[in-house]
């Protein structure tokens, strides 16, 4: 598929409209310059961002407030192990310390984890206040910063506190990914391949054919994989906000990714990488049950391993599939699986055994040690 040409600089928007909330999601460059006048209007601004993202972007940041109305900034150190309740309380008493109320606003100015926690800390300080997003990673621009889940992690899984907290705006800048390293960046676009494959075939095909000018950064190719990225999450928010049913199939590969984050101890793997691991561990369960035609399958294998490579790592099939039992689709004990039809369609299925998924993990795990 031909590169569809952009205005560097263009802004769009996709809506985001649930039976709780419509906010915009803002695609484009040039945005962080002039966030302060696309802000709502607040008595009292607060920064929640990571020290590292700060050094590198605080100057264009600030420089779009005016000197009276400068941000009070908030620090949540980088990496999932800080992604914890002991993290929400220091953050809520600092709120608190400087007089934060209601009427305050809370930006959200980092990756994933920052996202993450800035949401959940927004959803229940004083029992909720507003807050934006400003992801700065190809990963939280696609993916965790839009349909309103916020959440910390417990010693036994990812997100097993958490709530759903609506933004009112989030401003996915594509400037603030050219200092993103080339890993994090490979690392979000496993969750773009993924979106594709469950629900938009003509993005799939842009990353299958693209992939050169993708992984150059062509500004043109990102606003086309952001953008479309995030319509297909808004799309399928719309339709099942809390997860009850089709919200489901976003969680492609997350049941044997998000095991394998922790039994790797959330140090070895980015969280794309991981859930790229879990999607060709899902791809080859597709294979076994005859889910995906044969064909259709290698050409998701082959572009998913086009935007490696994947680091390997150390576990046994049993311990993921004790993982994956912990999986938060899991209802009265019956496990829930993301499965691919085709490119484009997935569907959970509730009759995956232990036998199959071990088979399956076992596959993808002779593979980690080829890599």
């Amino acid at each position: 598929m031909p590169l569809v040409r952009y205005d560097e600089k263009s802004v769009r928007t996709i809506q985001v409209k649930t039976a709780s909330a419509e906010y915009p999601v803002l695609v484009g460059g040039g945005i962080l310059p002039t966030l302060y006048r696309r802000l709502p209007k607040k008595n009292r601004v607060f920064v929640l961002t990571s020290p590292e993202i700060w050094a590198l972007w605080s100057k264009r940041f600030l420089a779009s407030f005016p000197k009276q109305e400068q941000p009070t900034v908030l620090f949540l150190p980088a990496g999932e192990q800080h992604k914890r309740m002991t993290h929400v309380e220091r953050l809520a008493s600092e709120l608190a310390a400087v007089g934060a109320d209601r009427s305050s606003l809370l930006i959200a100015f980092g990756g994933g984890i920052v996202g993450d926690l800035g949401g959940f800390l927004a959803a229940i300080y004083m029992r909720g206040i507003d807050y934006v997003q400003i992801p700065s990673t190809l990963l939280a621009q696609v993916d965790s910063s839009v349909g309103g889940k916020t959440g910390a992690n417990l010693a036994a899984g990812k997100n097993l506190i958490g709530s759903f907290h609506h933004p009112l705006a989030v401003f996915a800048d594509i400037d603030l990914l050219q200092t993103l390293p080339d890993r994090e960046l490979r690392a979000g676009l496993f969750e773009s391949i993924k979106a594709g494959i469950i629900r938009d075939a003509r993005l799939f095909r842009f990353m299958e054919h693209n992939s050169k000018a993708i992984l150059k950064r062509d500004s043109n190719a990102l606003a086309y994989v952001i953008s479309a990225s995030i319509r297909m999450k808004a799309d399928v928010v719309g339709i099942d906000e809390r997860e009850s049913g089709l919200r489901m199939i976003l969680n492609f590969g997350h049941t044997i990714g998000h095991a394998i984050e922790a039994a790797t101890h959330y140090r070895k793997l980015l969280h794309g990488e991981a859930i790229a691991w879990g999607m060709l561990a899902a791809l080859e369960l597709g294979r076994l049950r005859r889910t995906i035609s044969p064909a259709q399958a290698d050409r998701v294998e082959r572009t998913i391993l086009a935007y490696g490579p994947l680091p390997s790592f150390r576990t046994t099939a049993e311990k993921l599939l004790e993982g994956a039992s912990r999986d938060k689709k899991n209802r009265a004990g019956v496990r829930r699986f993301v499965l691919p039809n085709s490119i484009g369609d997935a569907a959970v299925v509730e009759n995956v055994t232990d036998t199959e998924l071990i088979s399956a993990i076992r596959w993808m795990l002779s593979h980690v040690r080829e890599s």
